[in-house]
Order: structure tokens, then C-alpha cells, then sequence
């Protein structure tokens, strides 16, 4: 039996809990009604943070800021260098900022402190991708069209966006959206997870020394009914980009569907890695325990399936569990920990229910497989579960926790039947030697990303998002701007007019 963990207190422990206003037409605001919403560090129990709770007037004051902000303000008729020197000093200032901003993702979501340092670092770089396409966007002309007419398609700016982003990163994912829509022109109102706020109301703060102007960008902490409801529904908002479970993706689809918004939308994954007999088997092995144990599994795109060619199973899974069994479970703030905090008790519940269940189904626990006792916050040892059928909820469903789930295939027809086997399609692995069994797969795998011996690397340039109800649309890659922006065809005739429809 493992050793309770030890978890230190930190010093924000013994202080005040930091206290964040809303962001609203370039000022920090109380909520209308005074309400506040107090997070608890899950790695160690404290509050560490206490943002103002917004209310539906609140968001109603929000959206009216970004949309004057868009009719009347600088933003949408800048030039497009202006636009992109704003977003290379917001990068700046990120990085300047990178420890603080750090730190606070690992307080509030529990991850570890070295990651989270790795994902502010992979941020700064998106923010300055998106200037370099701000400066990029642009239009066409078409003078093929006879010698009377010439065509022009215009990219203009879409108008207010809202964007909603969840608690497992919440510092990069709304890196992955917000400078795209800035870049393009447009504002924005944004509502991070209740339970981590605080790192977006930072970014707020950074966006105004860079001199972005008031209303641009609004910032909301609150929950969905009160705060993602009316921002989905408001009409004045043209766009709703959302990250989040496919069970509110659905409803999020729904609401906007009343005034025939844009949606853009990264939900769930239930993703496999593929192994194959010559592969590199301990690059392999590595990786899945990654794919299946990073953030603490608390990742749409965890490896959280585990496709392993029969004929290696068992010496293969042996590796796999020597190197989970390696694997630093405890304190956020520990450089050396690997894996932190679950991020609520009631979520850390439900994963391990997935587990019990997969018990009950005939899966076999392999290794791990319970809570670690320990003197603060809540952490699950990293599990891996053999024995399990495509049938199984363990299989289908996105678990969203530590827990790699094991099945195995003879025939490359089979792997890819249990890769697309799930409602899901957002990523996958393969691993082998052979071009031909890499190519096959990723051709056969219905995910919008297939990484071939690697898995979950990620780069601005490279789109992102998912098959079937992993989502709609993509993130990031050289069209990420475009997103964010309308078609407008202008059409010039020279010349007397022809073809008289009168006389």
C-alpha cells in the first residue's frame, strides 16, 4: 500500500484569498448584486482565490460594452498592425508574467507547477502566431469575370464573440481563441470556469497595459445557467466559441441555434494509441503512460484508450505499468510531481466510479485503481485497466481522469474498428515501423488529429479539433483568424450597364 502523501502548505495559505473583480468596459466592477464565488485549492484545501460573481446583468452590461466597443471603437478599424502590436505586448507581458500566471493555474486546477509553466510557455507562442496572422487576413479580387465587372470577397471582422472555456487549462485554451478574434477585430466577453478564474482576470489586466480599449475584451466569473446562458443567447452576440463536455456542447448548440449564431465548439475525446508489434516499444510504452496519465488524465485529448496488438500485450502492459509505477503523484507545487490533484472531490468521485464499474463488468484492475490517502487536497493513483470490452462505459465514455483503459486486436481492420468504435473523434495514435500500417491508420482513424509515433504534441501552426461529437470547427493553424470573420462579395461593374431586364 502506498505511503500517505505529504503535501506542504505554501505560503498563500496563510494569507488572504486573492480577489478579482469582473472586467467590464475597461473597469474591475463588484457584481451587481454583490455576490462572490471562493475557490479552494484542490492540492491542498485553502481558498486560495475570490472572484465577484456575475449575474445576468452583469453579462447584459458585458455584451453592451463589447458591442459599442465593436459599432463605435478603434478596435475593428485599426490597421492590422496596430492590431497585431497590441497582441506581440500582451505576449510580452505573458511571458513576463509566466511564474505568477503559473502558479495560479496550479493552485486552482490542481496541476502540477511544471506543467502548467509549459502550457503559459506554449501560450505566449500562440499569442504571437496570432499577430502574424492579423497582419496576414486577407481578401480576393477576381477580374475573370468579363471586362465590366471585377469581384471583391472582403473578410470583415464577425462582431462580438463570446467565449467560454473550461477549468482543466485555463490559461491556454482561452489562449487558443481570444488573440484569433482579436486579431480579426472583433470583442469578446469571456467566461472562464468558476473554479479557475483567476488566470483570464490576469490576462484582462495584461490585454489593458498592452493598451487594448475598453470593452474589447470583457471578463465574467460566474456559473453556465447564470453567466454561459445569456451570453449564448444574447442577440447582440454574432459568435460563441466553447470548450467544454459534449453534454454541454449540445445545450450550448441549442441555445445558439434560436438566432443562428456561428458556433464553434471543442468538446469531448475519447482517444486510442494504436501499438503494433514494431514499433518502437518503449517510446510506446512511454507515451501511453503520458497520453493516459497527463493533467491527471483531466484532458480531452488523454490516450485514454489503449489499443495493443495481442500479440505484445502482455510483455507490453508489463513496461507500461513499471514506468506508472514511476510516475510522481502528489503536491502541484512540487517541481518534481507528474501527476497533481483531481479537480473536485465529486469529479474525483465519478472517475473512480468508472472504475468500480468496470470491476463489476469483468475488467481487471492492472495496476492502481483507488484514492491515495494523504493529509490535504484529493489525488487518485494512475489505474490501468485490463480486460475491458468495447461495450464497457470504461471503454465508450469520457472518463476525464487518470485511468487507462486496455484492449487489444490481431488484425490492423480490427484497431481501427475499436479506434471509431465511440461517439467521440478527436484524436488518436499509431506506433509501428511500417509506413504503410501508419498511413492505413491514420487514413482509417476518424479524428481531427493522428499523431504517428508521438502523441499530443501540439503547435499554433496545426489545426485542432474533432470528428463526430468531439466538435465543430477548428482551433489554431493558419485559418484560426478566419474563424472569426465574415465573407462579404463586393461586386464593381464598369461602364454603361448591359443586359437591360427593361426596354
Amino acid at each position: 500500500m502506498n505511503a500517505p502523501l505529504n503535501i506542504s502548505m505554501p505560503a498563500e495559505a496563510s494569507q488572504a484569498p486573492k480577489s478579482y473583480k469582473l472586467l467590464i468596459d475597461g473597469r474591475h466592477i463588484d457584481a451587481r448584486d454583490g455576490r462572490s464565488i471562493e475557490r479552494a485549492s484542490p492540492g491542498h484545501g485553502f481558498v486560495v482565490s475570490r472572484y465577484a460573481q456575475a449575474g445576468a446583468a452583469d453579462v447584459e452590461a458585458a455584451v453592451q460594452a463589447a458591442h459599442r466597443a465593436f459599432e463605435t471603437g478603434p478596435w475593428p478599424r485599426m490597421k492590422a498592425s496596430e492590431r497585431a502590436a497590441v497582441l506581440l505586448k500582451a505576449a510580452d507581458l505573458i511571458e513576463t508574467r509566466l511564474e505568477e500566471i503559473a502558479r495560479l493555474d496550479a493552485l486552482e486546477s490542481g496541476k502540477p507547477i511544471a506543467q502548467a509553466r509549459g502550457e503559459i510557455g506554449g501560450a505566449v507562442d500562440i499569442w504571437r502566431y496570432a499577430a502574424s496572422l492579423a497582419r496576414t487576413l486577407h481578401g480576393e479580387s477576381y477580374a475573370n469575370l468579363g471586362d465590366a465587372m471585377l469581384g471583391v470577397v472582403l473578410r470583415e471582422p464577425i462582431g462580438v464573440v463570446s467565449l467560454i472555456t473550461p477549468w482543466n487549462f485555463p490559461f491556454l485554451i482561452i489562449s487558443q481563441k481570444l488573440p484569433f478574434a482579436l486579431a480579426a477585430g472583433c470583442t469578446a466577453v469571456v467566461k472562464p470556469s468558476e473554479m479557475t478564474s483567476a488566470s483570464t482576470f490576469v490576462l484582462g489586466d495584461i490585454l489593458l497595459e498592452a493598451g487594448l480599449p475598453a470593452g474589447v475584451v470583457n471578463i465574467l466569473a460566474g456559473f453556465g445557467a447564470d453567466v454561459g446562458a445569456p451570453m449564448v443567447s444574447h442577440p447582440l452576440v454574432e459568435m460563441v466559441s466553447f470548450t467544454g463536455s459534449t453534454r454541454v456542447g449540445k445545450m450550448t448548440m441549442a441555445a445558439a441555434s434560436n438566432s443562428l449564431k456561428k458556433v464553434s465548439m471543442e468538446l469531448g475525446g475519447k482517444n486510442g494509441q494504436i501499438v503494433f508489434p514494431d514499433a518502437d516499444l518503449e517510446a510506446a510504452a512511454d507515451a501511453a503512460v503520458f497520453g493516459g496519465f497527463f493533467n491527471a488524465g483531466e484532458c480531452c485529448n488523454a490516450g485514454s484508450r489503449l489499443i495493443v496488438h495481442e500479440a505484445i500485450a502482455d510483455d507490453f502492459l508489463g513496461m507500461v505499468k513499471t514506468l506508472a509505477s514511476k510516475v510522481r503523484v502528489g503536491d502541484p507545487l512540487d517541481n518534481g510531481t507528474k501527476v497533481g490533484a483531481m479537480i473536485s472531490a465529486d469529479h474525483m468521485a465519478k472517475v473512480a466510479g468508472y472504475v468500480t464499474a468496470a470491476k463489476t463488468d469483468g475488467g481487471r484492475v492492472y495496476s492502481g485503481g483507488g484514492q491515495l490517502a494523504s493529509n490535504a487536497g484529493q489525488y487518485l493513483d494512475p489505474t490501468i485497466v485490463r480486460n475491458v470490452t468495447e461495450d464497457m462505459a470504461i471503454a465508450r465514455e469520457e472518463v476525464f481522469g487518470p485511468v487507462l483503459s486496455v484492449l487489444t486486436f490481431e488484425t490492423i481492420e480490427k484497431a481501427l474498428h475499436i479506434a471509431n468504435n465511440t461517439p467521440y473523434g478527436l484524436s488518436a495514435g499509431v506506433w509501428s515501423a511500417g509506413i504503410d500500417t501508419c498511413m492505413s491508420v491514420a487514413r482509417g482513424v476518424r479524428s481531427g488529429t493522428v499523431w504517428v509515433n508521438t502523441f499530443m504534441e501540439g503547435y499554433p501552426e496545426l489545426p485542432f479539433g474533432g470528428y463526430k461529437q468531439s466538435g465543430i470547427g477548428r482551433e489554431l493553424g493558419k485559418r484560426a483568424v478566419e474563424d472569426y470573420t465574415e465573407e462579404k462579395t463586393i461586386q464593381f461593374h464598369r461602364g454603361q450597364r448591359t443586359g437591360w431586364w427593361v426596354g
